[in-house]
């Protein structure tokens, strides 16, 4: 963020709009964009270097969005992101909508037609305010070229409070002409900091702790964003409470603390479930509760029914939305965990009884039979290799500070299982929009944000086909993170749903690719084919530890698939025309 100062405050200064621009976004601590060159913006792109932006170009504009994604996952900071009008725009409606969805801060710069034009369908015009109405927390139109800094400063104010993409759409022809207008600091027009909600709520939150007799914690993205995994740590330790974490976010708690029983969701942890399972309070701290991360999973239905549920969330949209609740409390994560222990801790005492040390046995329980569960899977054979070993491999030579990024698809989403980690904003997943492509470009803003730590993209081979020409990018900027690409030769996710309700007809489903580290070499980057768990060990320490952008094409077994991901969503076929009676699963 911008640091506070005097200069300028109440001084209105003569300026372009493009200068205004820049101005502001200096004032918000912005120091790159990313997206692709256009002429639509090509004024304000003019002054970058003299103002000490970086502007980062791509290879694919859904690219940039998911880059900047990651980046503000882990700084905090929400990225900005420009294209070309039309075209340029509308290729990032997939990761704008992906970061809508996991709840990230980001602005969109949005170059639309000239005001002369629009309305005649001229070259690389589009509607893209209708286009992105459903997929950002608002879209803001530029109505006076006057207004250009005002419309930012708007766009940036309900981005941080709204915790999501904005769109601000400007016509081409407004990054030119004067204006005056005042450039302020972020702290003059919005608020960073939330308080813990409300009073009553609070003390009715620790009512049900304090009776509680299996209270569960529930630790989600919002932990990570207030920096509140001390004080639920201290809670947790209070209440001797387990504490689970949201689906895809095992971030969100350290893997390492006696009470973490590990990730709920699809491919989660049976240990964080048969807790979660046996809660008669849930406090469930900035999380929304989504319905896909909090489905039954290897057939247990373990969110429970009659569990009375506190829930924390900064958005009130997401209040009870898809739980029924019965304590709401619209605050600030840290905040309103703090309030709640500091109550808890003034009304009663902190002692270890003989029943919390039988919690606490049974939670070292469940967790090692978990990871004897998950290592027994790990070492069954494949051809060529179990891409469960894979993963355990990979998970088991991860150091405290590397980033791992995944993206959706059956190893991808497997990973879940394994991935554990001890410090907050090191997971960087698809998350629930669930769209291919996301991991590696993600991988490459979290690099940015992060120069200093190893980064490592977990990726099937469909989604890599959607993602690999960012290794130009990586290679041009320097970026040396590390693809594992999961190489199943198979789109294997829906391969699974053939399998258990189509009886084995494939369709669609087989990928034919090159090979990948072949593809990486002659794109500048470093290459490496692995087929057994020996070589996978040795060349992925080197890749981690390599200054160069490396792609390691790790061959894994395609028929050792993962559950569906929504069994709840497909039904056995039945086919009424005789011509497709022998599809009908009674005529199998």
């Amino acid at each position: 963020m911008g640091e506070r100062t005097s200069s300028s405050i109440r001084k209105k200064l003569r300026m372009t709009p493009s200068e205004a621009i820049v101005e502001t976004l200096l004032a918000e601590g912005v120091d790159h964009v990313t997206g692709i060159l256009g002429s639509a913006f090509m004024d304000m792109l003019d002054l970058f270097p003299a103002a000490g932006i970086r502007f980062l170009p791509v290879r694919h504009e859904q690219s940039a969005a998911h880059m900047e994604d990651a980046y503000t996952r882990i700084t905090g900071k929400a990225g900005v992101v420009i294209g070309q009008n039309g075209p340029g725009i509308t290729n990032m409606v997939t990761s704008v909508a992906a970061a809508n969805m996991a709840h990230t801060p980001m602005v969109v710069i949005s170059p639309s037609a000239g005001t002369k034009t629009i309305g005649w369908d001229g070259f690389q015009e589009c509607d893209q305010v209708s286009v992105f109405e459903s997929i950002t927390k608002e879209t803001v139109k530029v109505t006076h070229p006057e207004r250009v800094a005002d419309c930012l400063r708007t766009a940036f104010r309900i981005a941080y409070a709204e915790r999501g993409p904005v769109l601000y759409d400007i016509p081409r022809d407004y990054f030119y002409g004067e204006l005056e207008d005042y450039i302020l600091e972020p702290h003059q027009y919005r608020v960073d900091q939330r308080g813990y909600g409300s009073s009553e709520h609070i003390d009715e939150a620790v009512q049900l702790l304090e009776s509680a007799k299996n209270p569960v914690i529930l630790s989600g993205r919002g932990v990570v964003d207030a920096e509140a995994i001390p004080v639920v740590t201290d809670l947790a330790e209070f209440l001797t409470a387990p504490v689970a974490v949201s689906y895809m976010h095992n971030d969100a708690f350290p893997a390492d603390h006696s009470l973490a029983v590990g990730p709920i969701g699809y491919m989660g942890a049976k240990s964080a479930m048969y807790s979660l399972k046996e809660a008669d309070v849930i406090l469930a701290v900035g999380t929304r509760l989504s319905v896909f991360g909090t489905l039954p999973s290897y057939d247990i239905d373990y969110f429970p029914k009659d569990a009375k549920i506190i829930q924390i969330d900064i958005n009130p949209r997401h209040i009870g939305r898809t739980h029924p609740v019965e304590v709401g409390i619209i605050g600030d994560a840290k905040a309103s965990t703090m309030e709640i222990f500091n109550r808890l801790k003034s009304k009663s005492a902190n002692t270890l009884s003989k029943e919390n040390q039988e919690k606490l046995n049974q939670i070292t329980e469940r967790k090692a039979d978990w990871a004897s569960e998950l290592e027994e899977l790990a070492m069954t054979p494949g051809d060529p290799m179990n891409p469960r070993r894979a993963l355990y491999e990979i998970a088991n030579l991860l150091t405290p500070e590397t980033v791992v990024t995944s993206d959706i698809g059956n190893v991808s989403s497997t990973s879940n299982a394994y991935l554990k980690f001890t410090k907050s904003r090191k997971h960087l997943a698809a998350l629930t929009f669930g769209n291919c492509g996301f991991a590696y470009p993600a991988a490459l803003g979290a690099k940015i944000a992060n120069p200093n730590n190893p980064v490592v993209a977990i990726i099937g081979d469909g989604a890599w086909g959607m993602s690999l020409h960012e290794v130009s990018t990586a290679v041009e900027q320097k970026l040396p993170v590390v693809a594992c690409v999961f190489n199943n030769g198979a789109w294997c996710a829906e391969k699974k749903n053939q399998v258990d309700f189509y009886n084995n007809r494939f369709v669609g489903a087989d990928i034919e690719g090159p090979n990948f580290a072949e593809v990486a070499k002659s794109m500048g980057a470093k290459g490496v084919r692995v087929d057994n768990p020996e070589q996978l060990r040795t060349e992925f320490m080197k890749a981690l530890q390599s200054d160069e952008p490396t792609v390691l094409d790790i061959m894994v077994d395609g028929s050792q698939l993962a559950p569906p991901f929504r069994k709840d969503a497909l039904k056995m076929p039945t086919r009424l025309l005789e011509k497709y009676a022998h599809l009908d699963y009674r005529n199998w």
